[in-house]
């Protein structure tokens, strides 16, 4: 009975050069799968990231004085300033070279801080002080931004017209990665600009008024 014959070399590259299946989103804390669609974030404030969250994981994370933690969870309240007014100066102090930015409270470093998407990612914009505060400083939404887990999302459109929300964290992120896929160009292109225009719209749909929040 003859010897099996050894695999040849070329059979075991086509092992690793296959094309492997995707691998399930997985939560940060117990490695659970999660439904890639549909689960929840955390902010690991050590490392400065989201996680991915089962639901009992952020659950866990979400209750009363959990806030003290590393992971913290991210809200999914959505708040609309609409008395608030930023005119061409006010957007123009801020010197972003494209018409979304958004501020988030850093602790660690005892201040807002200022991102807005690019070809390369999140782009941070060095302010001064008087800047954002000029762009944010009558409006209601300041005082109720959670630090790390929801930022101050503004948005200038064609026509001028600027609008500020309060959003979860993760949806600014998932912004930020939606147009740097589709940006062609120098102004982002026609399908970048559509995204851009359907997200926003949902973030409207979703806001409610700061009154409604804050009281009167």
């Amino acid at each position: 009975m003859s010897a099996p014959a050894a695999p040849s070399p070329a059979a075991g590259l086509r092992r690793f050069l296959a094309e492997r299946p995707p691998q399930p989103e997985r939560c940060g804390l117990c490695a659970a799968a999660v439904d890639e669609a549909r689960h929840r974030h955390l902010v690991d404030t050590d490392q400065r990231r989201l996680v991915c969250a089962c639901p009992p994981c952020f659950l866990l994370m979400d209750r009363p004085g959990a806030t003290d933690g590393r992971f913290r969870a991210v809200p999914d309240r959505y708040l609309t300033d609409p008395g608030h007014r930023l005119d061409d100066r006010a957007w123009e102090a801020l010197q972003i070279p494209v018409g979304v930015v958004f501020f988030f409270r850093n602790p660690a470093l005892d201040r807002l801080v200022a991102l807005y998407p690019s070809p390369a990612g999140a782009t941070e914009s060095e302010l001064e002080p008087e800047a954002w505060s000029t762009a944010l400083g009558d409006s209601r939404l300041v005082g109720l931004l959670e630090p790390d887990v929801e930022a101050l999302l503004l948005h200038r459109d064609p026509g001028g017209r600027v609008t500020c929300h309060l959003v979860p964290i993760d949806i600014c992120y998932e912004l930020v990665g939606r147009m740097r896929l589709l940006w062609q160009g120098f102004d982002g292109g026609a399908e970048a600009r559509a995204a851009l225009d359907a997200f926003f719209a949902r973030v409207e749909e979703r806001a409610r008024p700061v009154a409604e929040e804050a009281g009167p």
